[in-house]
């Protein structure tokens, strides 16, 4: 933790501290932004006070007094809730605006993580409660040239891997060779070893016809489809590399088994793609000339390209994710369907563009990319982008 640079940017927003607290782990974003072990027990709660000027007071339960130790500042122990209460409000003081991991109407839900109660409690004591998702970001989803550097590297490995699964599925339908859903998932998770990649346990997407249609579809051996002629198929797959640190790859594409897709299909990816390019366009164009641009408004330059087209009913979702050390991270969403996230795009913040459109029992398409606005504030796209439908098998 860098406490200078947290207190910096408290004065810069005009808010005059940041209150974290915990108990049971329920906010893991604290232990990350403060630096601290967030393994061993924590059965009580703790508060850690940073003012946008002076020193920061550590609250602790007699029981786990040592808990805070790492963090800088002054501390301070209670015992009952009583003088939970008393010592908090004397920590605090007079009125003040305090940000913590809170948004207004649940907005923002990664980061509204304090309970009510103890939002009710801070404000018994006259204090104003603000988001901290603005900080959060700052110094949970912002990352330097070393995190780029590994979403690129990331990123080689993990198209190569694609390209792959797609090539598996040529041989199958060229050799007449059975080939399921679930096979193809297993062949991705251990090149994924092979590589020095690491999904985190979460499954990689493979799924034919109407499977997709169902976007978080994941594929499991009993009930696998089979790979035919004639099939759709979409292949979603993220990972990053095992180091600490290491920023995720996340990318989805589509293709057809055969020479010839049907009309229908090839229109719905041309939308997705077209609606995409769209978004990225919107992002980059808004960098290039110095002007803010926040989540919601990329969607919405997103989501126009889809409804204009006639499948706006059929896009289930925001048009895009933060990505961080986890595939879905505390920074900027691009979303004004699922929430409105006001947040602006700054240097340092990875995120997806990822339209779809789902026909449900029928078919689907996504396609997605990856923008890494680098610390000088440009907009990168690491690896290709999907322009036509994948044919395999043709």
């Amino acid at each position: 933790m860098n406490l200078a640079t947290i207190q910096a940017a408290l004065r810069q927003a005009g808010v005059d501290g940041w209150l974290f607290c915990d108990f049971h782990h329920r906010d893991p974003m604290a232990y990350r932004i403060l630096g601290l072990d967030a393994s061993g027990m924590t059965t009580r709660r703790w508060f850690y006070w940073i003012p946008a000027a002076g020193e920061p007071v550590k609250l602790s339960h007699r029981v786990e007094p040592r808990k805070l130790d790492p963090l800088p500042g002054r501390q301070e122990f209670f015992l009952g809730w009583r003088e939970l209460h008393d010592r908090l409000r004397g920590i605090l003081g007079a009125k003040k605006t305090i940000a913590m991991q809170y948004s207004p109407l649940n907005s923002i839900p990664y980061v509204s993580v304090v309970d009510a109660g103890t939002v009710e409690l801070v404000r018994s004591f006259g204090h104003e409660i603000v988001t901290s998702a603005d900080f959060v970001q700052m110094f949970e989803s912002v990352s330097d040239e070393e995190g780029l550097r590994s979403h690129r590297e990331a990123g080689e490995k993990v198209q190569r891997i694609k390209d792959e699964a797609f090539s598996l599925m040529d041989r199958a339908l060229r050799d007449s060779k059975k080939i399921t859903e679930f096979e193809i998932r297993e062949h991705i998770l251990a090149r994924f070893e092979e590589e020095g990649l690491t999904s985190d346990g979460d499954s990689p997407i493979v799924g034919f016809n109407d499977h997709p249609a169902d976007p978080h579809f994941e594929p499991k051996k009993e009930g696998a489809y089979i790979l035919r002629r004639g099939d759709t198929i979409l292949l979603d797959l993220w990972a990053r590399l095992t180091r600490p640190g290491a920023i995720y790859y996340d990318i989805t594409w589509c293709a057809f088994a055969g020479p010839e897709p049907p009309a229908e299909y090839v229109e719905i990816f041309r939308v997705v793609r077209d609606g995409r390019d769209a978004a990225l366009g919107f992002v980059t164009e808004r960098l290039a000339k110095g002007a803010k641009v926040a989540g919601w408004e990329v969607d919405d330059a997103c989501r126009k390209v889809v409804a204009d087209a006639g499948y706006g009913e059929h896009f289930l979702h925001r048009t895009g994710h933060s990505i961080g050390t986890s595939v879905h991270g505390n920074g900027v969403n691009i979303d004004n369907l699922e929430t409105r996230d006001e947040r602006f795009i700054v240097p340092g913040v990875c995120f997806s563009i990822e339209p779809g459109i789902y026909l449900a029992g029928r078919m689907a398409v996504r396609s997605e990319i990856d923008v890494f606005v680098t610390p000088q504030g440009q907009a990168e796209v690491a690896g290709a982008m999907q322009q036509e439908l994948v044919l395999v098998g043709a």
